[in-house]
């Protein structure tokens, strides 16, 4: 990803000035539930007003019960924002001090679950920035300078998006790696092709499965791509206009590891396009995951009998003590759709929103991080799941048996002959009718009997009528034959070797 080797040695610079690391992987989920939120009657903006907040607006406006989950992020933003205002000479190297210092502390409680989270700070920003000026005092209430809640938030979920990315993009890959390792073991396995569920011409389950391989390789890049946009730095844009204060965002962006910075205040603090374009791709994983789960679902059913599914991915019924359910992809299907929602629902929270930053934006938290929960744990559970299948193999190739999948090879082989193809594809659709009537596969019938459709038929006509001789004849790239399964199995695990962050 853009900038990503950047961002991996500008760290130590932030973990020097700050004096704290902030190598977070994807353990955001339920980070900070054990926490305790209580009520409070003073608010960061009381002065303003005449009458408290009533008890309904308190709880219907807050959003700390579930923005706490960007807590570390909030910090890690804030700690750069002050070495920031220290470089320009706008804080003090006391203050600075006594924020690292009391950040430090404040980081520990966040971890262990003993901090308080007030309904009435309303977020996360507050609840911190709050506890902080108790802490060290009025170096707390400084550290504000130069910036809005407005861009804090912004830059705080393009911190944890971008973590989370990260950690996505290693969980799709170890997935590709599960079904390249099931792949090279049956590169030579054959199964029939579909299209419409028919029969439609031999491939191999490897073949079969790599197709999901470039499926997840194209989701990959859409994930590494939507980075490089999250991956720029919205503080400093202040509420919306920027700040009077001799800021340095650069140098921000420098400690953060972005890229760099939003060069337009309006837009750095109101646009969430790069949360609505991480949930695209994000419900495009979902729909390819949720394409073969439909499969494992159909492959294991008796009528079919092509795969088994570890029975720890499987539950029993209550009623019917033979059944054996297939419900982790069948919950795939389902959280599908969960996904589309969420990206359905971050769509229509933007399409009418006036610049700068309206309150509407609080509604974007919880889409996404559902999103990001939900992705993480299916590419978890799936990759274990594809280590648990046994495939059937004998199955497979009776049913390619059954459905004529090698009436294509004698058309092409009859235009090789000299027939015009459609010509050729008209004999073979009387050759099938007649082998349906007798109970048989093409590759049953008598030579005698394939002369008799066509007097281009020779002795060799049986070495394209097989299923492995169907596949032998496909030896291109993107092809069925069992060589250039291989081949790309080879190719995949190359490129899954190279970093892609």
């Amino acid at each position: 990803m853009g900038g990503r080797r950047e961002s991996v040695s500008r760290r130590p610079l932030l973990v020097l000035i700050i004096g704290i690391p902030f190598f977070y992987s994807l353990r955001m989920k339920g980070r900070c539930h054990g926490t305790q939120i209580i009520m409070q009657d003073t608010h960061a903006w009381s002065g303003r007003f005449s009458e408290p907040v009533s008890e309904l607006v308190k709880k219907y406006t807050a959003s700390v019960t579930f923005d706490k989950r960007l807590a570390e992020f909030d910090i890690e933003g804030s700690l750069a924002h002050a070495a920031m205002l220290n470089r320009v000479g706008v804080l003090s190297d006391e203050d600075l001090a006594a924020i690292r210092q009391g950040m430090a502390g404040l980081l520990e409680d966040i971890r262990q679950g003993r901090f308080e989270w007030r309904l009435d700070l309303e977020d996360v920003h507050m609840n911190i920035e709050r506890r902080l000026t108790d802490l060290i005092g009025d170096a707390g209430k400084r550290l504000h300078t130069g910036r809005s809640r407005n861009d804090q938030v912004a830059t705080d979920i393009r911190l944890w998006l971008r973590d989370a990315v990260d950690g996505i993009v290693l969980l799709v890959t170890d997935l590709q790696r599960a079904l390249l390792d099931l792949a090279e073991e049956h590169a030579a396995t054959v199964m029939p092709g579909f299209t419409h569920l028919q029969v439609a011409q031999p491939v191999t389950f490897g073949h079969h499965l790599l197709a999901y391989v470039e499926m997840l390789a194209r989701d990959k890049g859409r994930l590494t791509d939507c980075r490089r946009r999250i991956n720029h730095l919205p503080l400093g844009a202040a509420a919306l206009a920027g700040t009077t204060f001799p800021i340095d965002r650069h140098y921000t962006a420098e400690l953060l590891g972005f890229d760099a910075v939003c060069h337009n205040s309006l837009d750095a603090v109101s646009d969430r396009d790069f949360a609505i374009e991480f949930t695209a791709a994000a419900s495009l994983v979902m729909t390819h995951l949720s394409r073969l789960s439909e499969e494992l679902i159909l492959w294991m059913s008796p009528r079919v009998g092509f795969i088994d599914i570890a029975d720890r991915f499987c539950t029993g019924s209550s009623i019917m003590p033979q059944k054996k359910n297939p419900d982790v992809p069948e919950l795939v299907r389902g959280k599908t759709g969960r996904v589309n929602g969420n990206l359905v629902a971050l769509l229509t929270l933007m399409k009418s929103q006036p610049l700068a930053y309206n309150k509407d934006n609080q509604e974007d938290k919880e889409p996404l991080f559902d999103t990001v929960d939900t992705l993480v744990d299916t590419l978890r559970i799936y990759a274990d799941m594809m280590r648990g299948i046994t495939v059937k193999a004998d199955a497979m190739r009776e049913a390619v048996l059954q459905g004529f999948a090698t009436a294509t090879d004698l058309a092409d082989y009859l235009v090789k002959k000299g027939l015009p193809f459609r010509d050729s594809h008209e004999v073979v659709a009387r050759a099938v009718r007649h082998a349906e009537g007798q109970g048989c596969d093409l590759a049953d019938l008598p030579l005698g009997v394939l002369q008799g459709f066509s007097g281009l038929v020779g002795e060799d006509v049986y070495r394209v009528l097989t299923p492995e001789g169907s596949l032998a004849q496909r030896n291109h790239v993107g092809g069925t034959a069992v060589e250039r399964v291989r081949k790309e199995i080879t190719r995949h695990r190359k490129s899954l070797a190279v970093p892609h962050l």
